[in-house]
């Protein structure tokens, strides 16, 4: 008796992945719960365990192609099925669905446009229209391959490669084999990348954010020479621990004494139910840099984490990150971001808000400076901070009392110790 293994659901909002490994063959015997399949979503690769045992007979996925929640992926001959397929944690609701390459960003897709034109009629939707205009092309003069008829945006992009292969050239001799009208355009050689998941995603998730949000961005910085010499006196137990003690740690500390005495801050905005949404949990997602695009796993309840804690919990959620293993639920639940750029360079730079949230703050690097203080001159290592802030929820009067607060809990530390305090009674 053939069973069918169908791909089960990856999480809310996700309908659909690329297949980028199959750890089964043809012949093999697999059990209930293997790992034998691997997706990428917009967000992570999930490993997907099998819900069916037996010998595979059949493999229907593909490496490389996409595939939608229900889709078979293999089938097993004399089998059994599990009662229920093990499901990867859920992503939580987000701004916005997901959205294949073609589709319309970044909000709810808008309705197709059909118009009538001397050379027929065309079906497409506003940004494909949009992207024919950038182009050049006639909307309606391209001939559709999808449903009904409809333009995608490869067409369009095709079309317009088609266009430019067969228009004048001005050149009389060419002594080299033109190229393919997919390496051209108007104006030389090209290439085309195609976006990976997580790219597109990021794509979208920034795009909605700028054009929903009102960003305003506060700059500072802060003397952090006494912080320095901490980080150098008490590194050796962090890595004792098998962690690593650095500025990003001692950030999320401060931010974290921040966000409770600066609620707002740790917040979302309801434009629908005209309501801003105060967080009572604080969980900082660190921006990390991979190969396959930014990442943002999320530390949870930071507040209630002691240093050390958080010397270790971090970098492996790094790690994690940088060889595709988060899991969804580990890049869901952010009350705020932070984004060190220290390692690569620059004197600041005006971050774009992870929404839902409605603050993030930016790390430049540090560097030692002359400071005026005390009737002299004194070098200083100085740490360059930028907030954006959304200003539907936050004045521009509270961001800086916010990011004046993180500067100097950096540069007196003591006044951590007084929140604490504070905050036990």
């Amino acid at each position: 008796m053939a069973t069918e293994f169908k791909l089960p659901e990856l999480g809310e909002n996700i309908s659909s992945g690329t297949v980028t490994k199959i750890m089964v063959a043809v012949g093999d015997t697999v059990s209930v719960d293997q790992a034998v399949v691997e997706i990428e979503t917009e967000k992570a690769v999930i490993e997907i365990p099998s819900s069916v045992a037996g010998a595979v007979k059949e493999i229907r996925a593909k490496v490389g192609k996409s595939i939608n929640v229900g889709d078979v992926v293999f089938v097993v001959e004399g089998g059994s099925k599990a009662a229920a397929p093990t499901k990867p944690a859920p992503e939580p609701p987000q701004a916005r669905s997901p959205e294949k390459p073609e589709a319309a960003p970044p909000a709810a897709p808008a309705a197709p446009v059909q118009s009538a034109v001397s050379g027929g009629t065309a079906l497409a939707s506003p940004s494909v229209r949009r992207l024919a205009h950038e182009l050049g092309v006639d909307a309606d003069k391209v001939q559709g391959s999808g449903s009904g008829g409809r333009v995608s945006a490869e067409d369009v992009r095709a079309f317009a490669a088609r266009e430019q292969a067969v228009a004048p050239v001005e050149a009389t001799h060419r002594e080299e084999p033109p190229l393919a009208p997919a390496d051209r355009d108007r104006w030389g050689a090209i290439e085309r990348q195609p976006m990976s998941a997580i790219r597109r995603k990021t794509a979208l998730h920034m795009s909605n954010a700028w054009q929903t949000i009102p960003h305003v961005t506060q700059f500072d910085s802060a003397d952090i020479t006494s912080i320095e010499a901490f980080r150098k006196q008490y590194g050796p137990r962090a890595e004792a621990r098998g962690g690593r003690l650095t500025v990003t740690i001692l950030l999320l500390k401060v931010l974290a004494a921040a966000l409770r005495k600066f609620p707002r801050f740790n917040a979302s905005v309801d434009m629908e139910n005209q309501e801003v949404i105060l967080k009572k949990y604080i969980n900082i997602g660190v921006a990390v840099d991979t190969e396959n695009g930014l990442l943002v796993p999320v530390v949870r309840d930071v507040d209630k984490k002691g240093i050390l804690d958080l010397c270790v919990e971090t970098p492996h959620l790094a790690e994690k990150a940088r060889t595709r293993k988060l899991t969804l639920d580990e890049m869901s639940g952010g009350t705020f971001t932070i984004t060190n750029l220290g390692g690569i360079g620059g004197t600041g730079f005006t971050p774009i808000i992870n929404a839902p949230e409605v603050a993030i703050l930016g790390v430049s690097r540090s560097r030692v400076e002359p400071v005026f203080a005390n009737g002299s001159f004194a070098p200083r290592t100085m740490l360059p901070l930028s907030l954006s802030y959304d200003h539907r929820v936050i004045d521009g009067a509270e961001a800086a009392r916010f990011l004046r607060w993180v500067v100097e809990a950096l540069e007196q530390p003591f006044v951590l110790l007084l929140e604490d305090t504070e905050a036990s009674k």
